[in-house]
């Protein structure tokens, strides 16, 4: 065997550390949620529009769902690998400002328009939604009109909803019945449990249920029919319109202190404000885009609900009594 000499074996270490730092230099680390990188999501369209604009490489990590995100990324600290999170909204920033791990973006944020407008140097908007009853025509004759009815119809359609203490939408509903009954908001729980088909981790596997016919009813969002109408030519599936209004969600990324140092964080969130990322999001992530798309939204999003004043509570109390409500929540629940 011939030997091979020290010196081209340390200049060929050195060459495969050197590549090795260089694409490590060259990627860039997203934590989101499950649903938005798949096949049919907005994580595949929006990596190759991306990639394409910055030579570089998008690595997505999947997590079940938004509070999730918020859960892994206080795990891992300051070892975390994630440049950018994701996928959590409104009611998570308070919190996760808190923890230390992220830094601010330091864009422009003159392409960015929200319900209420938007003004935070730590989190950039990049879609928005009303939580909703998605219900299916076929089975269900009679929807709830207010979520007063959807809780207190002891005979109404079971339903699918997910777990405030792993996904944005579970947290949501919680944040909904708190606008709605406040302090009474455990008996509400209450009332509603024995028509609550399941509670699961994130909104993808509450959904499947719902489309499979196994949940009469399901908490997503008003523009979920969208996605029937347009990708299915499906009509049976609609949204109930609410009489006390609708829970708006504003999603959200950010960048983390991890990130703060590798320039392609800040170039991918104001990539993220542009039509290369906003024209992707009303069909794939079945949102409202935060952001001008390159053409009008089709038509189908214009019969969508959209409340004028919609529902939200004031982040820094969710933060505070988050805890406190999931505690709650779960009391009811668990019995």
């Amino acid at each position: 065997m011939r030997m091979i000499p020290t010196t081209l074996i340390a200049t060929g270490l050195l060459t495969v550390g050197a590549l090795a730092a260089a694409a490590q230099e060259n990627t860039l680390t997203i934590y989101t949620y499950e649903s938005f990188n798949t096949e049919w999501g907005p994580g595949p369209k929006v990596k190759e529009a991306f990639e394409a604009e910055c030579a570089c490489t998008i690595e997505f990590v999947g997590v079940a769902d938004g509070v999730a995100l918020l859960n892994r990324l206080k795990l891992e600290g300051a070892e975390t690998s994630a440049d950018i999170v994701l996928g959590l909204d409104t009611n998570l920033t308070v919190e996760a400002q808190a923890t230390g791990l992220f830094a601010p973006h330091g864009i422009d944020l003159a392409n960015i328009s929200v319900p209420g407008g938007w003004s935070d140097e730590t989190f950039v908007p990049y879609d928005f939604g009303y939580f909703a009853v998605v219900y299916d025509t076929q089975t269900v004759d009679t929807p709830p009109v207010s979520l007063k009815e959807l809780v207190e119809d002891a005979e109404g359609p079971k339903i699918a909803i997910q777990d405030p203490r792993t996904s944005t939408p579970g947290l949501g509903l919680l944040l909904w019945m708190k606008a709605v009954y406040g302090d009474d908001a455990a008996e509400a729980w209450a009332s509603l449990k024995s028509r609550v088909l399941t509670v699961t981790p994130g909104w993808s596997e509450a959904y499947g249920l719902f489309t499979s016919g196994e949940a009469q009813m399901v908490l997503s969002y008003t523009t979920s029919p969208a996605y029937h109408l347009i990708a299915e030519r499906e009509e049976r599936y609609k949204a109930a319109e609410f009489a006390e209004g609708h829970y708006i969600q504003i999603e959200v990324a950010g960048i983390t202190t991890k990130g703060a140092a590798n320039p392609l964080a800040a170039q991918f969130l104001q990539f993220m404000t542009g039509p290369g990322f906003q024209d992707v999001i009303p069909e794939t992530n079945w949102m409202f885009p935060a952001g001008a798309t390159t053409e009008p939204l089709n038509p189908v999003f214009a019969d969508m609900i959209r409340p004028e004043e919609p529902l939200l509570v004031d982040p820094a109390i969710v933060s505070e009594n988050r805890k406190a409500w999931v505690e709650e929540w779960l009391s009811v629940m668990s019995k």
